[in-house]
Formats: structure tokens, sequence, C-alpha cells
């Protein structure tokens, strides 16, 4: 009988593997300053579980903390989408050039870490020029008050454009975060995507990990706020 519900159970589980896309990040940041700092990013997505990957992105931002609860910054970034079917399966579906300004905002009650953030993205596709404006908001909750080791870490972003029908996507993440050393933090967990507008890729489930490495710099960041990846 035990044999039989591990059958099953391993069944079960390549099932929902099958299901899943993957997510992968690797994110690299130096402060310059208190105020000032620089991130480099890379990311690359599979349809299916490490397997049919359809696309990929790089961008670096520059950021400037105006104060401990808003920061500006700007961003400029490659994008590529293929076609499902295959790894980097052609035809491209879009290709971008993207830049982008963004405002975050932080508010702390109790322990609850709250991130606000608003972007505005011009994006030069190979479909045409377009605006999308995007607002996530966040939650950070650390499990230990002392090291802030493991953090909990929801959050969810809707994608909007000024033309029909204006309202796009919307993205969901629930995982944990943990950091590792004062340089080296990883992020893992589930994300939920879900396309209205099916323009570039399809809403599917993925499995996301992240990597964020801190690169010398006059300041170290306290990563129990840190969120990984776009």
């Amino acid at each position: 009988m035990r044999k039989l519900f591990l059958y099953l159970f391993l069944i079960s589980s390549n099932s929902l593997l099958a299901q899943l896309g993957s997510w992968n990040i690797m994110t690299l940041r130096t402060d310059l300053s208190d105020r000032w700092s620089l991130t480099a990013e890379g990311q690359i997505r599979s349809l299916r579980f490490y397997n049919d990957f359809h696309y990929f992105e790089y961008k670096t931002g520059a950021y400037f903390n105006i104060n401990e609860s808003f920061s500006a910054g700007v961003l400029v970034g490659h994008y590529r989408t293929y076609s499902e079917g295959g790894t980097f399966y052609e035809p491209i579906q879009s290709n971008e050039l993207r830049t982008c300004f963004q405002i975050t905002m932080k508010q702390t009650v109790h322990r609850f870490k709250f991130e606000h953030r608003y972007r505005i993205e011009q994006r030069f596709t190979s479909n045409g020029y377009r605006n999308r404006f995007r607002y996530r908001i966040g939650v950070n909750i650390p499990l230990n008050k002392e090291t802030k080791k493991w953090n909990v870490i929801v959050w969810n972003e809707i994608f909007m454009t000024n033309t029909a029908p204006y309202f796009e996507r919307d993205r969901f993440f629930a995982g944990f975060g943990i950091n590792l050393t004062r340089q080296f933090s990883l992020q893992t967990g589930y994300v939920r995507q879900f396309d209205y507008n099916l323009t570039d890729e399809i809403g599917r489930d993925f499995f996301q990990i992240g990597f964020q490495f801190e690169i010398g710099g006059k300041n170290q960041t306290n990563k129990s706020s840190v969120q990984i990846g776009d």
C-alpha cells in the first residue's frame, strides 16, 4: 500500500512540475552612496519546467533614495519573446527595447514591510511603440526579528496601457527570501501570471528562483526589504 501511495505521489508531482514553467533571475547590485545605487539584471524563462525556453531579458538601472520611504529609478533593457513549441523557437514574437521610470514607496507596520512600486514604461517593440503602466503592492515579513535571515514575500502587480482594452496583465508571487550573507540573497516561490491581452507571452504558472549579489559599494542594503526581479 505504501508503494502504491508513493507511486501516485510521484506521478502527481511529475504532472504538477510538467505544468510549471521556470523563471530564473540573476541580479547584481552596488551602492555608490547612501542615496545612489546601480543594478544589472538578467532573466530567462521557460514554458515548461526547465524546458522550452521562450523568453530572456537583460536590463540595468540607477536608483536614488529620496528618503527612507521613497526612491526613484530609471531603467533600460532588451526583452525578447519567442514562439511556443521549443527552446527559443522561431519566429520571434516580440523584440523590444524598453525604458522605464519608477517610484517606490515603503512603509512598515509592526513586522510587516509594505512596498508600493509605480512604473511607467516606454516600449519600442518590433510590433510598434507602446506605453504601459504598472503598479505592484508587496509585503515582506521577517520570520526572525533578530537576524531577518528568512522572509515571507507576497506581492501582486497589475499592468495597464493607454489603449483598449487597457487592463493587460495580472502577476502574483508568493514565496520566501533567504539572506545567506550580507552580499548574497536568494528568493524563490510561485508566480501566477494571467494575460488579458495576449500580445507577448502566454499566461502561465511558474516556479521562480532569483539570486542577488552585492558588489562592493559604499553601503550595505538591508535585504529584508529587497524583492528580487521584475
